[in-house]
């Protein structure tokens, strides 16, 4: 009989690319998780914004055990229906008139950026080639997608970095406006709020003057809605908070699968017309399984009352959050994002900040520029909203008077 490996061991065999929290998750529910201990936790991770109806969400789960016992896999050579209904379902909701389906994010992005060029090329553009990010973005651990993004950490000790992807600088607008005007520029990537770079939400006028600059110059817009999307800002979609601001080209994820592995790139038409037949693919890429769920899934984030209920509580953490900012000015000195893609900017450590208070039973994500993020179930009530505030504040006072000790 095997025994089973210590916890001093247990990692031995995995790549050691996680700095892992000291705590094994057992099962979930709703906006709890337990450990192997049988300790609860409030989840306000979920998944980083991907278990966007809670864990175990029932019409999902339902969804998942129904389909499982009728198909899992077919390759695509194959029409595949539960692909063309998902894909008709979200061009309705959106701009898109075409998708391709992949596996994550990193693969709707990496998909993105074909399109981009590809569509260049076919107008009799090949020179157009140049994709410019922006700072503190991230778009996925592809190639291509740590260029697209340019964060240090991510590119370095992984050879040259590929040729004609640059960073614009958040805020910069005469930089932006000479990067379009460029002309071999194809595209612009953008995460209408960020979401790993800080919590940062681009202005709605500058998303409104990007749009109307691109369409002057001919460049294509990428919106990067793998974790602003689907619901999470209390819009199915960021952007269409900002009115006429649609991208050409847009890819999601996470939560369009509700913690099952799925991703989309959405894309006009006209943006679309170079991705002819055999210039990209996907094994698994729009699966049967995937696609039962993502159905299941994008119908109950479409509610009405679910992206109201994404408002309104989003309201209220926003109003007890600058208060406990107000009392704890030592501590968290700015609130940042939009809707439950929410950002404290702190004073100590944010990774020293998750570990206590993880130790009030609150699990929340990092973020750069030194900030924890709140990327809680979309359908959190403000009673467990509540509960949430009520634990950051006693993890304020524990990180003052460890201050004070100090």
């Amino acid at each position: 009989m095997t025994s089973q490996p210590s916890a001093a061991t247990a990692n031995d065999h995995i790549m050691g690319v996680y700095n892992r929290a000291p705590l094994a998750v057992a099962r979930g529910e709703g906006v709890r998780l337990w450990d192997d201990k049988g300790e609860a936790y409030l989840d306000c991770v979920a998944g980083i914004a991907t278990n966007g109806l809670g864990h175990c969400h029932p019409r999902l789960v339902q969804t998942l055990k129904e389909q499982s016992e009728k198909l899992w896999h077919v390759s695509n050579i194959f029409r595949i229906p539960g692909q063309e209904e998902l894909a008709e379902r979200l061009c309705a909701e959106t701009f898109a008139d075409v998708v391709f389906f992949t596996n994550s994010g990193t693969e709707a992005i990496e998909c993105a950026l074909k399109t981009a060029r590809k569509y260049h090329t076919a107008n009799g553009n090949p020179e157009r080639v140049e994709i410019y990010g922006f700072d503190g973005s991230f778009h996925g651990r592809s190639y291509a997608a740590i260029n697209a993004a340019g964060n240090p950490n991510y590119v370095e000790g992984f050879g040259p970095r590929l040729p004609n992807y640059s960073q614009l600088k958040w805020g910069d607008h005469e930089a932006i406006k000479a990067a379009i005007a460029n002309p071999t520029t194809a595209a612009i990537i953008v995460e209408p709020v960020q979401g790993e770079g800080g919590a940062r939400a681009m202005p709605e006028q500058c998303l409104r003057g990007l749009r109307d600059l691109t369409r002057e110059h001919g460049v294509l817009v990428i919106f990067d809605e793998v974790q602003c999307g689907m619901g999470r800002t209390g819009r199915l979609f960021a952007h269409q908070w900002v009115e006429d601001a649609a991208p050409d080209i847009m890819a999601v994820a996470k939560a369009l699968g509700g913690g099952f592995p799925i991703g989309a790139c959405l894309a006009s038409a006209e943006a679309a017309k170079g991705m002819t037949v055999g210039v990209h693919g996907s094994t698994f890429g729009g699966n049967p399984l995937a696609m039962a769920v993502g159905l299941a899934a994008l119908d109950e984030i479409a509610k009405p009352e679910t992206l109201e209920n994404v408002r309104e509580v989003a309201g209220y953490f926003v109003q007890q959050l600058s208060g406990l900012a107000d009392r704890y000015p030592d501590v968290i000195t700015e609130i940042r994002g939009k809707g439950l893609l929410i950002g404290l900017k702190l004073v100590p450590n944010n990774r020293e900040f998750m570990a206590l208070a993880r130790d009030q039973k609150l699990l929340v994500a990092g973020g750069g520029d030194n900030m924890v993020r709140m990327l809680p179930s979309l359908l959190i009530t403000q009673e467990e909203a509540r509960e949430a505030v009520q634990k950051l504040e006693a993890t304020c006072e524990v990180v003052r008077a460890k201050a004070a000790s100090a």
